[in-house]
């Protein structure tokens, strides 16, 4: 097969990373890391599109890569309807729900956008987004929350989650389609999937919902507590948004979404970081024993991934906890540029259906 040039975009709540492919031969990546002064000059996370934008289209150039090149271009999945795991074209329809935070606002919702919008640099060149957060593969028990007017919703970092159990299985020699998983991605947000025979039947929201707290989100928060706090009239509905969603978690309790710069503290002896860092832990830990429940204990293998599963000491105090469940596998950092260029490299051969976003 001749060479296709293929471009992965996936914009995180606190980076954008970008990599370029040669069919699935990598020869170009980069993660851009956005600190949180950079990006409170933002109101909203749509209006980081120009800046991430620019950064992109500054970053190709500089590594001599020619963006008429790119044949494929392929979006981190944002919050969409929900939608069956796969490959989708981006239409007009796709891009007015990512435009609108049709089921919630994030970062992701730029991968779309951004794919689109640089694909006007290379004509021809073909656009879609994969799995995206919005993958829904729900048990019905899963979607009971205690009131019917707040049905659970399926929201995770479905892409990584997806990549990592299947590679896991790869190299167990097993068919994901076989196994009983627990996947917590530990970045900006967290999310702890339960991964059974090839469907994840259910997720904390990650988002702006429940889970645990992580580096900038609140997590589940004392119910009674936060309906005063909302009508207490000292407060607007965007400020109490920002405590549960980027100044939330981590940064509400030590001022910095830094993993680094937190264990850096550690070992300079400061024990209030010390604490909550072991309480972000014990909140992670809690969930999968939760989602051991939903799996009635018959667990192959718990995995950790995403960006702070780099960092030991996290992972120690992690697997400390959750050790005698399962296996603990851990994945430091997303699978997801590969994962974004082969699935797209596989409808452009023919051997993965595309499907329609209506």
């Amino acid at each position: 097969m001749e060479p296709v040039t293929i471009l992965a975009i996936n914009p995180g709540s606190t980076s954008t990373k970008i990599a370029v492919f040669q069919n699935t031969r990598p020869i170009f990546q980069k993660s851009i890391i956005h600190g949180l002064e950079q990006l409170k000059q933002f109101k909203r996370i749509s209006d980081q599109f120009e800046f991430r934008k620019k950064i992109i289209l500054d970053e190709l150039h500089l590594a001599d890569i020619d963006i008429k090149s790119v044949r494929l271009i392929a979006g981190r999945g944002g919050f969409v309807k929900p939608i069956a795991s796969g490959v989708y074209a981006v239409n007009d329809q796709m891009l007015e729900d990512l435009r609108n935070n049709l089921t919630g606002e994030h970062a992701s919702n730029l991968g779309g956008i951004l794919a689109f919008e640089i694909a006007r640099e290379s004509p021809g060149a073909e656009v879609f987004i994969t799995d995206p957060v919005v993958v829904d593969e729900f048990d019905k028990l899963a979607r009971y929350s205690g009131h019917p007017d707040f049905p659970r919703v399926s929201a995770f970092h479905a892409l990584n989650q997806k990549a990592v159990a299947r590679s896991f299985a790869k190299n167990e020699e097993k068919k994901y389609e076989e196994l009983s998983l627990i996947v917590a991605h530990l970045g900006g947000g967290i999310s702890v999937g339960v991964h059974y025979k090839g469907r994840v039947i259910d997720t904390n929201q990650g988002l702006d919902g429940d889970g645990p707290f992580s580096p900038e989100r609140s997590g589940t928060l004392p119910v009674g507590q936060l309906i005063d706090s909302c009508y207490s009239g000292k407060i607007s509905r965007e400020e109490m948004r920002k405590k549960v969603v980027g100044k939330g978690g981590l940064v509400a309790y030590l001022g910095t979404n830094s993993v680094q710069e937190i264990e850096a503290r550690i070992r300079q002896g400061d024990e209030k970081a010390n604490e909550v860092y072991q309480a972000m832990a014990y909140q992670v830990a809690k969930e999968i024993g939760s989602a051991s429940t939903v799996l009635k204990g018959q667990v192959d293998a718990i995995l950790l991934t995403g960006g702070i599963a780099y960092n030991d000491l996290f992972i120690q105090y992690l697997t400390f906890r959750i050790a005698w469940i399962a296996p603990v596998r851990v994945y430091p950092g997303e699978d997801e540029m590969r994962t974004l260029a082969h699935n797209v490299l596989m409808v452009y051969t023919g051997e993965l259906e595309l499907k329609e976003y209506s």
